[in-house]
């Protein structure tokens, strides 16, 4: 019986949350191996979205992430572009992005407990839910907790820069009109809630790698679970 439940947990990891894995069941998670083994693999693929992110150009350097300058602000940068000003939103842009960059660095001890304090129930919850329940998990788990270690990070970076008080300027205009998101309005908000987007999204690139080769993704102990399923 010991056997057979090492075996089915095994398999439950290797396809994470795949319509087998919802016919075999999830009571095999109860295995402390097969917990762990997720629980390194979800730990593993976190810290390499911060590892990514969290160098220079992580954010500047990779058009899916990249912080641009909020849609209603856009013509702005334009028409500043078109008056020989383009340097100032050049620099503004590129302090956004390396600010989120250094503040990314801090979400590696917030996800680490987001994994070491996942329960049996989070591990099921993440296998039988969606593509992306491992994210939404590290979303529920640690968004707070990230907003509040990234603002100071971001709000140090963009002091520096003297069009941060004229983009406040601006956008807390542009927002009373209607023609920028009220969320965007604040520039320090507005580049610490695209840090978390762009964390986050990556923590899903990692996810799919999980899902789509569990053996490759894993190591250690987690290798160990994944690897039953071929003996």
């Amino acid at each position: 019986m010991k056997v057979y439940f090492t075996l089915c947990a095994a398999i439950l990891f290797a396809v994470l949350a795949s319509a087998q894995a919802r016919a075999l069941g999830l009571s095999g998670l109860s295995n402390k191996d097969a917990v762990a083994g997720l629980k390194e693999a979800l730990s593993k693929g976190s810290l390499a979205a911060v590892a990514t992110l969290g160098r220079q150009n992580g954010f500047l350097g990779n058009a899916r992430v990249k912080i641009p300058l909020p849609q209603g602000l856009q013509q702005l940068e334009g028409m500043m572009r078109g008056l020989g000003m383009g340097k100032y939103a050049d620099e503004l842009v590129t302090t956004m992005n390396h600010a989120a960059e250094s503040a990314v660095v801090e979400a590696k001890p917030l996800l680490v407990n987001a994994v070491k304090n996942m329960g049996v129930g989070d591990a099921k919850a993440i296998l039988g839910g969606g593509e992306d329940a491992a994210t939404q998990y590290f979303k529920r788990s640690t968004s707070a907790q990230l907003t509040q270690k990234f603002l100071p990070i971001v709000a140090k970076a963009t002091q520096k820069v003297k069009l941060a008080d004229k983009y406040n300027e601006f956008a807390g205009k542009g927002a009373g009109f209607g023609l920028v998101d009220a969320r965007d309005a604040n520039l320090n908000d507005y580049v610490t809630r695209k840090a978390l987007d762009g964390l986050f999204l990556l923590i899903a690139d990692e996810e799919q790698k999980i899902r789509r080769d569990p053996v490759g993704a894993a190591s250690g102990i987690a290798s160990k679970v994944f690897g039953a399923i071929g003996k």
